[in-house]
């Protein structure tokens, strides 16, 4: 058994030998070439990346901002002048309330004069 696994050892060595020799290898100047082109990729990757970055950021801070203060400020004054209508309009209502109380009590006293008026004459 000791045989056989020397023989598969140095029989797997010979293939594998045989196998690299049939890769077809970059010369000095091609590895040269594509290290050079990745690395400038890298390079114009990196910069379109920080450009955009540095862009959306700027939009973020200045315009989004911008937009979500003018927007709070827009609902902090729709929210005041609601209340404030209401509480016009609750004034108004109480007003029309008390007018309506009034005319409604004068009614009722002048009902009430007249019947006594009118109890007076029958008694003379």
């Amino acid at each position: 058994m000791a045989d056989d696994s020397n023989k598969n050892k140095k029989h797997f060595f010979k293939e594998m030998k045989a196998e690299l020799k049939k890769v077809n290898w970059l010369t000095p100047k091609q590895l040269l070439n594509n290290t050079t082109a990745v690395i400038v990729m890298v390079i114009v990757v990196s910069a379109i990346v920080f450009v955009l970055d540095f862009t959306f950021e700027n939009l973020n801070s200045n315009g989004v901002e911008k937009l979500k203060s003018i927007v709070q400020q827009d609902e902090t004054n729709t929210i005041d002048n609601t209340v404030q209508n209401n509480e016009e309009n609750n004034t108004v209502d109480n007003t029309a309330d008390n007018t309506v109380e009034n005319s409604v009590s004068n009614e009722t006293n002048n009902e009430i004069e007249n019947n006594v008026t009118d109890s007076n004459q029958v008694q003379e």
